[in-house]
């Protein structure tokens, strides 16, 4: 890549060596090697600024370039100061505003002073200034460190699955020189996608191994999108970012506003970070299912896992266990229900798939500028708070956007049709395709004992509730009444039941495809897709679609297609923690990321990972 002449560095993390005069690789544990391990920032001190704007025409054309000199222009005018006084300005992030005639880009900037003495002044002249502010502190200081933990551990921690939330506890544990043990209950990420092409090509379901199961996680075949809007005052999200890019991730990462890998890079991602793991004394076994919790006296000492391969169930003693299991380990939600782990019901989501040209999305979104090189593939966020009838006060809005992508068949369980995005880095596919979703709460939820009993097992359909309650597991009850009717709908065969937007809206079965064709594999069997939701979900789509065709010309295409369902947006369940991550019920276990109920995408699940494994570490170290 291309160095900026007048001094302008982006914050690649370690894979630039321009960082070494701005950060500097501390406390690393003997015989390791790879970076970053913690990146830790001088004193140099620097200067945020946002809202610096340029129009499209003044950027150079090569996505990893930025126009060196206007920025320092920007900044000195910014500051009020000569341009002499700038030494270095370093892009923290870049978006882009498609409100004008003209698109412009938008940067938020680190500046270095020529005069570093000066920045205090500065930012007191500024003070009242919004976009001017001291550029923050972003480095990951573990709060254990790899000399203070104990050099011949007597447990071990264990970390059940290794999705993005178990990755990034691990590691953490890991770089603090905790050797963590971890169990997924999927393969390595070479052969589960083996196994997720079994199912798009030959309709063969492995339901231990495919979109949700195995290393990586659900996000592995995904969109890969890694910006998320949690609160996040420590900067853990950098941390995340930072280390994908020592695992291969493209540098922009970084620095783009709305950053994405694609499935492909994110599959020798997950290789590397493994390997970092075990070269820092951790293990990752696969094809280990949680099969059971050892309890003691109230807290966890342990866990039983079935080794798939065997088929036999072993023990492995731990007063720490983490369970990132992800929001489709139905079995392991239910085991941990039957242990006592107190959990409760939670909101989510469900609805279809839409798939539109991208062409037609990218001509809504940048007019004329549509195709620039800069700006990729359009993508769009919508909401609509419905009004009407059955839908009246439910929310419609976009979800897992994926620009330049495909539909993709992600159902685990047998019989079941489900649907997910995905896309690869370069998002160069014909269709663009949301989940178009609608609000869900547990006032919704199931609560006949014979449909648990239906779909859990005779003994949920048994077991008493107080009054009015909502049994934790009741979204689960739903979502395998709506997938299992998908896949009926669908013909039987995983095919998924699909129709064009036009008969959606008319409320008339499909009977051939127009302009846009579905990418979703193995197939679709065209039907009425109205039947396939709860009546007031189908409601609030309909009344949304139009809506939100007034807001992207087009978004009401009569020929776009819907693909059914999307039932797996978010966890149906969250497992109650406390302050200190551990569960309120059993100490010991440490509920973490998207399938606890406390994440919702890789990077959200990569920090609470992070927070997760520190907090194990202090529990071991004694803090």
């Amino acid at each position: 890549m291309a160095q900026p002449a007048l001094g302008i560095k982006m914050a690649f993390g370690a894979v630039n060596t321009a960082m070494e005069a701005i950060f500097s690789i501390a406390n690393k544990p003997p015989g390791y090697d790879a970076a970053p391990f913690c990146l830790i920032a001088t004193s140099l001190p620097m200067i945020r600024l946002s809202e610096i704007k340029l129009p499209l025409s003044a950027l150079p054309l090569e996505p990893d370039q930025h126009p060196e000199a206007a920025l320092a222009e920007q900044a000195a005018q910014a500051l009020g100061v000569p341009l002499a006084a700038i030494a270095r300005v370093q892009v923290h992030k870049r978006s882009f505003d498609a409100r004008h005639a003209e698109p412009r880009a938008v940067y938020i900037l680190d500046v270095t002073l020529a005069d570093p003495a000066q920045a205090a002044a500065l930012l007191a002249r500024h003070a009242a200034h919004p976009h001017v502010q001291p550029t923050p502190d972003m480095a990951w200081r573990p709060p254990v460190a790899a000399s203070a933990a104990p050099a011949a551990l007597a447990q071990r921690p264990i970390v059940v699955g290794f999705g993005p939330c178990g990755i990034f506890a691990a590691l953490a544990l890991a770089q603090m020189g905790f050797r963590p043990i971890v169990l997924e209950r999927g393969k390595a990420v070479r052969e589960r996608t083996q196994d997720t092409w079994g199912l798009w090509r030959r309709r063969v379901l492995d339901p231990e191994s495919n979109v949700q199961f195995g290393e990586g996680g659900a996000g592995t075949f995904s969109d890969g999108k890694l910006y998320s809007q949690i609160k996040d005052p420590r900067h853990l999200g950098r941390k995340v970012l930072e280390e994908f890019v020592a695992a291969g991730a493209p540098p922009e990462i970084l620095y783009e506003a709305h950053p994405h890998i694609g499935t492909f890079k994110l599959v020798k991602m997950v290789q590397h970070l493994r390997a970092q793991i075990i070269a820092l004394g951790g293990e990752v076994r696969f094809r280990q299912r949680l099969s059971g919790l050892i309890i003691e006296q109230g807290r966890v000492r342990g866990v039983r896992a079935l080794d798939l391969a065997t088929q036999q169930t072993h023990e492995l003693r731990s007063d720490h266990v983490v369970i990132a299991l992800g929001h489709s380990a139905r079995d392991t939600f239910c085991m941990l229900h039957a242990h006592g782990v107190a959990m409760e019901a939670k909101p989510f989501s469900l609805g279809f798939r839409i798939e539109h040209p991208q062409s037609l999305i990218d001509r809504a979104r940048w007019g004329r500028h549509a195709g620039h090189p800069l700006l990729g593939a359009a993508e769009y966020r919508l909401v609509h708070h419905a009004r009407e009838g059955l839908a009246a006060g439910r929310s419609v809005y976009s979800f897992c956007m994926c620009p330049g992508g495909t539909v993709v068949a992600a159902t685990s369980e047998p019989q079941r049709v489900v649907t997910n995005g995905m896309s690869q880095y370069s998002r160069a596919e014909r269709n663009a395709n949301a989940g178009l979703v609608v609000g869900i709460t547990p006032a919704d939820y199931p609560r006949d004992a014979a449909a648990f009993e239906a779909t859990l097992g005779a003994s949920f359909g048994a077991e008493a509730l107080p009054a009015g309650a909502v049994h934790p597991l009741a979204a689960i009850v739903l979502q395998r009444q709506l997938e299992s009717a998908a896949y009926v709908l669908g013909g039987g065969n995983y095919n998924a039941p699909a129709q064009r937007v036009g008969d959606f809206l008319a409320q008339r079965p499909s009977t051939a495809l127009g302009s846009v064709q579905p990418s979703y594999k193995p197939g679709v069997t065209l039907t009425d897709l109205n039947p396939a939701l709860p009546p007031w979900a189908s409601a609030a789509l309909r009344e949304a679609l139009p809506a939100f065709g007034r807001k992207i010309a087009g978004f009401d295409l009569p020929d776009a297609v819907l693909t059914g369902v999307e039932t797996r947006t978010s966890s149906p369940l969250r497992i109650t923690r406390g302050d200190d991550f551990q569960s309120i019920s059993t100490p010991g276990l440490y509920p973490a990321g998207e399938g606890a109920g406390y994440a919702g995408g890789i990077l959200s699940a990569g920090v609470d990972g992070i927070k997760v494994g520190e907090a194990v570490a202090r529990a071991m170290a004694g803090g």
